[in-house]
Formats: C-alpha cells, structure tokens, sequence
C-alpha cells in the first residue's frame, strides 16, 4: 500500500474562522503564502460565507482575488455554504471550492437553519453549477462521530451521507470530527461501514480536543486514508460546536508522518516558520507540541 500522503492545510479558513479579533488582508496573504511555499498540494484559503456569521472572512473576495496575482504551487480551495457563496467565489477568480453539510440534525440547524435533506438538495445543486463551471469540488461532512447536541452519531449515518456527497460528484469527502471526541474504534466503525468506498476519496478532518487526533490519524493511516486536514499552529475551532478546541496541527501531524516513514513532500521547519508567524499575527502562542518545543529550543541556545 502506497506511504505517500496528502496533507491538506485549512489553516488560513478554519484556522482564522473563530478569531475574535480582526485580521488584515495582508496578514492573512501572507499567511498563505508561506504555508504555500511548504509544498502543500491543497490549502483552503478562505469561505465565501455572509459576514454576519464569519466576520473574520468578511474580506474573502479582496482576499481571493488578490491571490490570483501571486504564484501558486499548489491547489487553493475556497468554501461556500451556497449558490451565492458560489457566485462570489467563482467571480473572485476560484477554480476549486469545498461544500458542506453535517450528520446532525440539530447541527444542521444551528449551522445552517434547514435539515439535513434540505442541506442535501442545495449542496447538490451548488455542486451541479460548479462541476459545469469547470471547477472541482470537495466535499466536508461534519459531527460525523460525535454532534455537541445529539451526542453519538450512528456510523450508517455517517456513512450514508458520505456516499450521498459522492454521488453528488465531490472527488473527496473530509469527514469532520468536529468535536475532537473520537476515539480509534470510531474510525474503525465508520469505515467498516464505508465498505465499498474507496479510501482515496476520504479525508479525515480531525480537532485534538481529548488528545486523540493523532491517534485518530494512525487508525485513518491503517484502514487505507491517505488525506488528512490540519491546520498550522493548531489554529481553529468551529463557531457552532460549543467545547470544540484547534484542529489537529500541521506540524504535529508532520512530525509523526516523517517519524514513521511516511511521505508527504511538505518542509516541516517551513511551516514552523509559519506557524511563527501566525503567533505573532495573532498575539499568542500557538497550542502544538512541536512549537512548545521549538521556542524551548530557541530558549535555550
């Protein structure tokens, strides 16, 4: 079985999303910037939704569009949560877009006022416009293990859904553990379920809420998942999951892949430079492990 992986950065989206205070369109260029120059094959560079929700995002089309000057070496992804959304983005210059919808009921509500059928029938016209607009698609699932409302989540849900996201003609589902509950056995359960789906059109998106994100990535790694969402210095937290915490960090991630012979194509100290800057950007220190032991290093020469 293949050891090359995907390592997908959300940083500048998901990572910044939640922040309360406001960030410059310059710092946030230059945020993508250097993550691109690591060698990422995919960075979600912003979402395209209404400012009211996200006010972080609200200059995504300056944003978007100013990127269409600067080089590119990897794929840029931007996130819609409509046929709107998906105007703007196609408007601003965007060739690829993510979709989203949840396995929770009560998360659907809270985050997008309609159903899960609802979220279905207009996540597949927004992905019908832009496949004939010659753009490609990903796809998000999110409390695919765990709603902070419902609780557990039934993997045949989950699974269900995913299928349902393919079908639509998404080329990957992220599946979302939104939350950071899950646990290895979780991974486990849901796969078995997606027996028939192949493990190239999964990604895992997973927060580090309980400590159990890597874990979670060495479980995605031995039932077949190549691609795995993270974001640099930890950064990140979703505004309608009350408890949930940072995605899992990029160069946490990186550290156990090169420590365990896997290939991703990514320089780790890059994005630590990254992530530095992200710091300073936002104020603070970032939450990964491998930052705690850089500036430690740094401390002590």
């Amino acid at each position: 079985m293949s050891r090359a992986v995907q390592v997908i950065e959300v940083g500048p989206r998901d990572g910044l999303q939640n922040e309360k205070n406001p960030l410059s369109t310059d710092f946030k260029l230059g945020l993508i910037q250097r993550l691109e120059s690591c060698g990422f094959p995919e960075v979600e560079v912003t979402s395209m939704v209404h400012p009211k929700w996200v006010p972080q995002l609200a200059d995504a089309a300056d944003l978007l569009e100013r990127l269409q000057s600067l080089p590119q070496s990897g794929r840029r992804t931007v996130l819609v949560p409509n046929s709107k959304g998906l105007e703007r983005a196609v408007a601003a210059g965007a060739k690829r877009v993510a979709v989203f919808i949840a396995a929770s009921e009560s998360f659907s509500q809270k985050n997008t006022n309609r159903s899960i059928e609802e979220s279905l029938e207009q996540t597949g016209a927004v992905v019908e416009r832009a496949l004939e607009l010659g753009l490609s698609v990903r796809g998000y699932l999110s409390t695919v293990f765990v709603c902070p409302f419902e609780g557990n989540i039934q993997p045949a849900t989950a699974a269900h859904l995913t299928k349902r996201l393919l079908a639509m003609g998404c080329d990957q589902v992220s599946l979302g553990d939104t939350i950071g509950a899950a646990v290895p056995e979780d991974i486990d359960n849901l796969m078995n379920e997606l027996e028939g789906v192949s493990p190239d059109q999964l990604a895992l998106h997973l927060h580090d809420t309980y400590g159990t994100a890597l874990a979670n990535v060495t479980r995605g790694l031995a039932r077949g998942i190549r691609a795995f969402d993270s974001s640099v210095g930890g950064a990140g937290g979703c505004p309608y999951a009350p408890g949930a915490t940072g995605n899992l960090a990029t160069e946490d991630l990186l550290y156990m892949l090169d420590r365990g012979g896997w290939e991703h194509g990514i320089e780790r100290e890059s994005v630590l430079k990254a992530a530095h800057y992200l710091e300073q950007g936002l104020g603070r220190k970032a939450s990964s492990h491998l930052m705690a032991i850089h500036r430690s290093k740094v401390a002590t020469s």
